[in-house]
Formats: C-alpha cells, sequence, structure tokens
C-alpha cells in the first residue's frame, strides 16, 4: 500500500464547481499555453548556446575531466507542463566516470549521499577527490564548473552568468536585454554523476506506476541509471561530510513519465484521445506562482516540485484515461487541488522515488509556513481561486534589437521585380494624378470668379 492509499480517499466529496468557476479553470488553462513564435525563439538560443558549451567544454585545455560528458534536457519546458512563458530551461550535463560506490546520510532518508571511487585512480577525475583519493568533492565540481561557464559565456554576447546559489546544483546563465537591465530566460547547467549499476536501496522498489503506467514501465525505469547533481541539504551547520554531498535525481525518469502520462500508449496521440492530465498541473503550478507573489518570504519553500509530486501520486491512483477527458478539466484540477490540500494538512508528502523522505518534514519545510498554506489554499478553493483571475502580463520574451535578424527565403514568384517598367509606370501615375488635381483646382476657382461677375 502507498502512501497515497493510506492517507487518501479517493471517493472524497467533491463540492459542485459553480458555471462560474468552471469558466475560470478552462479560460486560465488557454491563457498558460506558451506562445509559438517565443518558444522558437527562445529554443533556437538555448540550443545554440549548449552547442557551443559543448563543444567549448570539449576543447578546453585546463579542465580535461569536463570534455568527455553528454547533454541531458530536462525539467517543466522539456516536459511540456511550462506556463505563462518559455524563459527558463534545464540542462543536465553528464561526466563520465569510473565505477562509483555511495553511503546513504543518516537524516535524510535516502535523498542525499556520498559518492565514492570504488578504487583509485589515474584519470582526470583525481582532481575533484578529497584527501583519501575516493571521495568526489561536489564542491570541487560546482567551482570548477562555474570557472569553466564563466570563461566560455565571456565570448557569448548577451549570456551572462547568475550569482552562485548556495544550495542550487546549477550554474545558471541569463540572456539578459540590450542595455542589461532585464533578464530575457535563464539556462541551469546541472553537472552529474551517471550510476549505471542499479539504484540505491531507498529507491530500489521503484516508482509505484504498476496500475498507472504498468509493471513493464516499472521494469523499464528501474533499468536505467540514476544520477547524482552536487546538491547538499538546506540545513544549517552541516558536516564537512553533508558540505561535500550529492543528492540523487530521477529527472529523466520524470520526463519520461511525463511524456507517457496515459494508461493506454493511445493517450494523446490525437485529438480525439486528448486527456486534461498536463493541464492540471500547469493550473497548480500558476496557482503556486500567484500565492508565492502575494505571500512573498511566507511561502519561500513552496516550489514546483511539490505540486509535481503530489501529481504522481494522483495519477498512480486516478490513472483511468476516462477520468482524465478535457470535459472533466475543472473538476480533475479540483481534485488535484484538494489533493495537495490534504497534504499539506497532514504534513505528508513522500519523495515519489524515495518514498521514506518527506517533502513536507519540519526540516525542509517549516511547520509555521506549511500552516500557512493550508490556510491560503483554504481560503482560496473557497472564494473561488481569485489568483487564477489574475492577468499577469510579462514583457516581451525577447528583445528584438539584440537578436540577429532572421533571413527567410522568398520564393521569385512571391516577388515582384522593380524593373524600369515598373518604376517608368509608378512615376506615370503619379504625374497623372498630379495633373488632374491641379486641372479640379483651376476648373474651381474659374467657376467663383465666373459666378461673381454674374452677380
Amino acid at each position: 500500500m502507498n502512501f497515497y492509499t493510506k492517507y487518501y480517499d479517493i471517493n472524497i466529496p467533491v463540492l459542485p464547481i459553480s458555471p462560474d468557476l468552471d469558466r475560470l479553470i478552462r479560460q486560465r488553462g488557454r491563457d498558460l499555453r506558451l506562445r509559438q513564435v517565443e518558444r522558437q525563439h527562445a529554443v533556437k538560443l538555448v540550443n545554440t548556446l549548449v552547442t557551443n558549451l559543448q563543444k567549448f567544454l570539449k576543447d578546453n585545455k585546463e579542465q580535461p575531466f569536463f570534455r568527455d560528458m553528454s547533454v541531458l534536457t530536462t525539467g517543466s519546458y522539456y516536459e511540456l507542463v511550462k506556463i505563462n512563458k518559455p524563459n527558463e530551461f534545464d540542462i543536465m550535463l553528464k561526466l563520465k566516470t569510473p565505477r562509483l560506490a555511495w553511503t546513504e546520510l543518516k537524516d535524510y532518508n535516502g535523498l542525499f549521499y556520498t559518492v565514492s571511487l570504488t578504487r583509485r585512480t589515474r584519470s582526470e577525475i583525481r582532481s575533484f577527490l578529497l584527501e583519501d583519493e575516493l571521495t568526489i568533492s561536489s564542491s570541487k565540481i560546482m567551482k570548477e564548473m562555474h570557472f569553466l561557464v564563466r570563461k566560455f559565456s565571456a565570448g557569448e554576447g548577451h549570456w551572462v552568468v547568475c550569482k552562485r546559489r548556495l544550495n542550487s546544483p546549477a550554474v545558471t546563465l541569463a540572456f539578459v536585454s540590450e542595455n542589461e537591465r532585464e533578464e530575457i530566460l535563464s539556462v541551469d547547467i546541472v553537472p552529474a554523476l551517471e550510476v549505471p549499476q542499479g539504484w540505491p536501496q531507498a529507491a530500489r522498489a521503484g516508482p509505484v506506476v504498476d496500475k498507472w503506467l504498468g509493471k513493464n514501465a516499472r521494469r523499464k525505469f528501474l533499468s536505467q541509471p540514476v544520477y547524482f547533481v552536487p546538491k547538499r541539504p538546506k540545513q544549517r551547520n552541516l558536516s564537512d561530510v553533508e558540505k561535500e554531498s550529492w543528492r540523487i535525481s530521477f529527472s529523466h525518469i520524470e520526463k519520461e513519465m511525463m511524456k507517457y502520462h496515459g494508461n493506454k500508449k493511445t493517450c494523446c496521440e490525437g485529438r480525439t484521445n486528448e486527456c486534461c492530465r498536463k493541464l492540471c498541473l500547469r493550473l497548480l503550478k500558476c496557482l503556486f506562482e500567484g500565492l508565492k507573489e502575494t505571500h512573498q518570504g511566507k511561502l519561500s519553500s513552496l516550489c514546483s516540485y511539490h505540486g509535481k509530486t503530489v501529481f504522481f501520486h494522483h495519477l498512480s491512483v486516478r490513472c483511468e484515461d476516462s477520468l482524465w477527458t478535457p470535459g472533466q478539466l475543472s473538476d480533475c484540477f479540483m481534485k488535484l487541488l484538494g489533493d495537495f490540500e490534504n497534504a499539506a494538512q497532514l504534513g505528508s508528502l513522500p519523495h515519489f522515488f524515495v518514498p521514506d523522505f518527506n517533502l513536507f518534514s519540519p526540516a525542509v519545510f517549516s511547520k509555521r509556513s506549511r500552516l500557512f498554506l493550508v490556510e491560503v489554499l483554504r481560503n482560496q478553493r473557497e472564494s473561488g481561486l481569485p489568483l487564477l483571475q489574475v492577468q499577469r502580463s510579462p514583457p516581451a520574451l525577447f528583445y528584438t534589437p539584440a537578436l540577429p535578424p532572421q533571413i527567410e527565403e522568398i520564393s521569385a514568384e512571391a516577388v515582384t521585380p522593380l524593373n524600369h517598367d515598373t518604376m517608368t509606370f509608378q512615376t506615370s501615375s503619379f504625374t497623372y494624378s498630379y495633373m488632374t488635381l491641379a486641372c479640379v483646382i483651376v476648373f474651381m476657382a474659374i467657376g467663383c470668379v465666373f459666378r461673381a461677375l454674374v452677380q
């Protein structure tokens, strides 16, 4: 029995949804779609950046360890659940390592680890080992990553390296406007260690997806590698071991679950098989953004991963495609919101892949913040979700002068050649019009004079 069936009754009665609330949810869902033109511009910028960064790292002479790497795209944009505008991208750089061993850190229930080599080596990774010549230092990896990306960005025009965040596993590059006063979009570059030899014990049972995606999908997930990213716990007074720890990441599995999200393989293959699962998650993320903007500082621990986690738990129980038709959008969203509110009320939201780790534990989400979250969620639900009514109009995604001109091929049939005959015709037409107007004015003047003489 998973946590969801233990704590929740999936037949919880839901209050009737008013026509006004139904219209609001549907309209807000339509508004959250990304504009195609903005997506094209953003993806072109990011793809060019990643290509250039790969070339830079493969050619760099300072640190050969980073030459042998590959790219894995992750995050909400590539999962097709990004909202409002395509302004945030996540890129994972997979670093090739010798065979690894890991040790779970106490008190973190399987989410954080120390990562070590199984034997001493003379390969390039030795520059990032601690004194025991086995343990891989997450801080050394991050420091070198920042150095290399900063050096790379010096020749990349409007791309700048953002200030390093203490607990972030990413080096963030921002594309700024021409006057460098406005951030247009950002790319998080996350170095990661790939572990192909099985999952840690805390996650070895695999995600509970048997009824939702099927047992074969679960076995397929377990056969894939996992990754460790250089992120340490947020607690204060960390030990030296904790400061060099790594967090386990399942971003690639989450991306695949988002892509193949239906109970049947035909889900969302065409308009007749569309579902509203992802749209419900987008609406929940939109509500989170509104809560964080309205109550700045009080909900700093709330993030989109809380929404994604309850979303996965929700799908593992309400798994049939027939429960997620577009016509049931409002009902499905309110059920999902209700489950998240219940999880916050109970203070229990287990990580979907590491169920012993609670995302609402007091160590990572204070009790005061959690109870405040419960209160504002209840107020939103009882007052008709007013935060979904707020139309946030962010600035244009791109500062046009900063972009290179777009060259389009135009067929010869679509263009009228501006030859001598055309120019002569245009000149003659202009002269004819001018002469006609002059004649009209002259005749009117003669008429006025004649009329005066007669009187």
